[in-house]
């Protein structure tokens, strides 16, 4: 046997697993269905030549905060791993040094949410400048989102290993107390004004879940606090640089790699380890599986899609705040009650004709794109194959009047093409199955290490197992982990 190891899809969370069993030593094999290693980690020219856009992943933040990439991969922030340098425009990149090759840049604000007829609400990096610009809800914000970046990378370690012994177990409860919640709930009973209720809803709304749903506060206050804990960057050149750079450091402790070939069945592969970064509809089809976890496999319930447009323009977005130029990130909605309404449509199965938008300017922080690439997409039910573009830059014009005058080029995405483009992305699924608090324990089935699966020596690491989605790589470090536990 030639391998001690294969792993089976090069997302973040394949190639972690990878990176994690070669670094204990063992022979490894990558195997990857299309051309280019990274999964949704893929940048590509999708509108005119000689201009970069992420086709999935473009805010990397949790890439910053996770223990998969902070503390064996990119350095520990916290013992001064990372280091402060300069870009081309000025603004502050993080580059980081040791294992890989990769700069993150920031842009001068991380996150924005313009409101009609008012200031838009700018999330700094820094929280008590964040939480004095919504007066009234000054204490709120300190209080919630605040308090969970105070807690720190313990705090963020726990939640990301929720079946494990929690490293920050005092904070945990703290951080649980608003975090149950429903969105909605918690906005109401805490914070007082418009704009601090519309920030959250926009964090929160990453969920993908109606936000009078249970939990929807805790995903808005998590991803809020990385703003003010490690920022969110994109990667300087594009999200593949990412990927390319993890593909790089494997083969440098001697993995061997293969792309273009996709995995049928597991009686391809001859290896006492197998991980695959699948989902639990692809497993179905590659393993002869014990009907009592066939039937959980079948219970996994998948979360809603997007639609993604790309676009080039002729210059920055028009904004009627100016200020929302400097985010990297944008958040399109209005207030909280809008957004509500339009993800409790999405939960139903209907398209929002206002819709929430979620946008990022990669040109505010990273200039060597190539021009003003712009990339956006809206929630819409799974599998849909509604054209939501004129929903969508409906919204973006809402904020910033002209933006269409300014549209060289776009390039349009619906389910079928994510999920043409990545086979993890099911339906246009890009969490990997939904986000709701039953399967935030039970993922892909009830287990206290779903990791593993009932085939000896075979293990599922995709975002179907906990934590669930994001370019934070958990599934395979925790996936590796155990495997090398059950080998050493």
């Amino acid at each position: 046997m030639r391998h001690d190891a294969v792993v089976v899809g090069s997302g973040p969370n394949g190639l972690i697993a990878a990176l994690t069993l070669a670094e204990a030593g063992r022979r490894v094999l990558l195997i990857e269905a299309e051309q280019t290693f990274g999964g949704a980690l893929r940048s590509r020219e999708l509108t005119l030549p000689g201009l970069t856009h992420d086709v999935g992943a473009a805010v990397v933040a949790m890439a910053l905060a996770s223990p998969a990439f902070r503390d064996r991969v990119v350095g520990n922030p916290t013992a001064g791993g990372v280091r402060q340098a300069r870009g081309e425009s000025g603004r502050a990149h993080s580059a980081i040094r040791g294992a890989l090759e990769v700069e993150f840049a920031h842009a001068p604000i991380e996150a924005a949410h313009p409101l009609d007829g008012r200031p838009a609400v700018l999330v700094h990096r820094e929280a008590g400048r964040t939480a004095a610009a919504l007066g009234r809800d000054r204490a709120a914000w300190e209080a919630t989102v605040g308090a969970t970046a105070r807690a720190g990378f313990p705090l963020i370690d726990t939640l990301l290993s929720p079946l494990s012994v929690p490293r920050a177990p005092v904070s945990a409860a703290r951080f649980g107390v608003f975090g149950a919640l429903p969105l909605t709930t918690l906005a109401r009973r805490v914070f007082r004004t418009v704009e601090g209720r519309a920030v959250l809803a926009g964090m929160a709304a990453h969920s993908v879940l109606d936000l009078r749903a249970p939990i929807t506060a805790g995903y808005g206050m998590l991803l809020a606090s990385t703003a003010h804990l490690v920022g969110w960057p994109v990667v300087r050149g594009g999200s593949q640089r990412l990927a390319d750079a993890l593909v790089a450091r494997f083969r440098a402790l001697g993995g061997e790699t293969v792309s273009g070939h996709r995995v049928r069945h597991l009686r391809e592969l001859e290896a006492a380890t197998v991980i695959l970064d699948v989902t639990p509809r692809q497993f179905l089809t590659m393993a002869d599986l014990p009907p009592r976890y066939r039937r959980g496999l079948e219970r996994y319930r998948l979360g809603p899609g997007v639609f993604k447009v790309d676009w080039a323009l002729d210059g920055p977005v028009p904004w009627l705040d100016p200020a929302v130029a400097a985010a990297g990130t944008v958040h399109l909605g209005g207030t909280m009650e809008e957004i509500a309404l339009s993800e409790a449509e999405m939960a139903a199965g209907r398209h929002s004709p206002r819709p929430y938008v979620l946008l990022v300017q990669p040109y505010a922080a990273d200039p060597t794109r190539g021009g003003h690439t712009l990339w956006a997409y809206c929630h819409v039910p799974n599998g849909s194959r509604v054209d939501m573009t004129d929903a969508i830059e409906g919204q973006i014009e809402r904020f910033a009047p002209g933006f269409r005058d300014r549209v060289l080029a776009r390039h349009v995405m619906d389910t079928a093409a994510l999920e043409s483009f990545d086979a993890n992305l099911v339906g246009g699924d890009i969490g990997g199955g939904m986000a709701s608090l039953g399967q935030f324990v039970r993922r892909p089935v009830w287990s206290p290490a779903p990791w593993r699966t009932p085939l000896p020596g075979v293990f599922l690491c995709s975002s179907a197992t906990p934590p669930g989605g994001g370019t934070h790589g958990m599934g395979g470090y925790h996936a590796a982990r155990l495997a090398l536990r059950g080998t050493s």
